[in-house]
């Protein structure tokens, strides 16, 4: 049976880019119908002042994401000339391909522009424990640049517990921690919004808004219209098809308020797995499931076959996670 790690290796594109500068959205081509995968996971060799934070900000990836896809790589102190994965490929989320598409599990957001055959995909601070972020369906209500923040009685509260007491505004400028733009969202209290910390996108770190890097927001903001649909899930296992390949993505589960998640894996995954009824009927490889739901790399690996030819299968038993 084919290692997970050789079936992630191959999709590696070994290519040199250890730049920390801030760089434009990832911007893929929509796949064909019926596939469901963008983007080539990628290689790079660290420098030796490279951390995590800045190859993530470089590439536009969050922090936890790189974690996950380098186990056992200091996320500080990688050291010069070692291999560092960008976890550049994705499954695109499951439902329709329109707006805006959150993904909690995965800390990041999919937009789909009308009239363009593109993903644009970025990577967020999502709410930390104790202060979930939303789920269900909504849009983008108003779009604001060089927001001021009032911050909630609530949030001046948790502050002042700490001993450090807000003011009742903060106006534009490098102290806001919405950065230079906001956009509101049809549920009540929460925005996509910039931030005035480069570390702390792409984990949990809001009280249950949207963080984006500042460049990232304002691009968004500029592609995305008021009244543009926003729909937010929790899905840590997305399956999808690729070249006549069924793959699995998994993400370390979270619960509705932000905690990491003691769900069922087993189940999870077969509900997951049942909502694709396009793949109904197919005998999966569940050793490598059960490889690809313990690592929670974030990267698609390939479980099964589309015409199940060449399938190597444990049979139509579901072994436990």
């Amino acid at each position: 049976m084919l290692s997970r790690f050789s079936a992630v290796s191959r999709c590696f594109a070994a290519l040199a880019l250890c730049s920390s500068a801030a760089v434009q959205a990832l911007e893929f081509p929509l796949p064909a119908p019926g596939d469901d995968i963008v983007g080539q996971v990628q290689v790079v060799k660290a420098k030796y002042e490279d951390t995590f934070a800045d190859l993530g900000s470089a590439n536009n990836l969050g922090y936890l994401e790189m974690v996950a896809a380098n186990p056992g790589v200091d996320p500080w102190l990688p050291g010069e000339g070692k291999d560092v994965v960008l976890p550049t490929r994705f499954i695109l989320p499951p439902g329709p391909r329109e707006g805006i598409v959150i993904n909690l599990a995965e800390y990041r957001l999919y937009y789909y522009p009308k009239d363009k055959n593109v993903v644009y995909t970025f990577p967020l601070g999502i709410g930390r424990e104790g202060w979930g972020s939303p789920l269900g369906t909504g849009r983008i209500t108003a779009k604001t640049p060089n927001p001021a923040w009032y911050p909630p009685k609530s949030i001046r509260e948790e502050h002042a517990a700490d001993g450090e007491i807000l003011p009742t505004v903060v106006p534009p400028g490098p102290d806001n921690p919405l950065g230079p733009y906001k956009m509101t969202l049809s549920f009540p209290g929460y925005l996509i919004h910039g931030s005035n910390k480069k570390f702390g996108i792409g984990m949990q770190v809001s009280h249950g808004c949207f963080r984006m890097f500042n460049n990232n927001v304002l691009e968004l903001a500029a592609m995305a219209p008021v009244n543009t649909p926003v729909r937010i899930i929790n899905e840590p296992y997305k399956f999808g098809i690729s070249g006549g390949k069924v793959y699995l993505e998994a993400h370390a589960p979270l619960d509705d308020q932000g905690k990491p998640s003691v769900v069922d894996k087993h189940t999870a995954v077969i509900n997951s797995l049942l909502k694709r009824e396009d793949l109904t009927g197919l005998r999966l490889d569940w050793d490598m499931v059960r490889e690809v739901v313990a690592s929670e790399d974030g990267l698609p690996v390939p479980i099964a076959q589309v015409d199940n030819s060449v399938v190597a299968s444990t049979g139509s038993d579901q072994p436990a996670f």
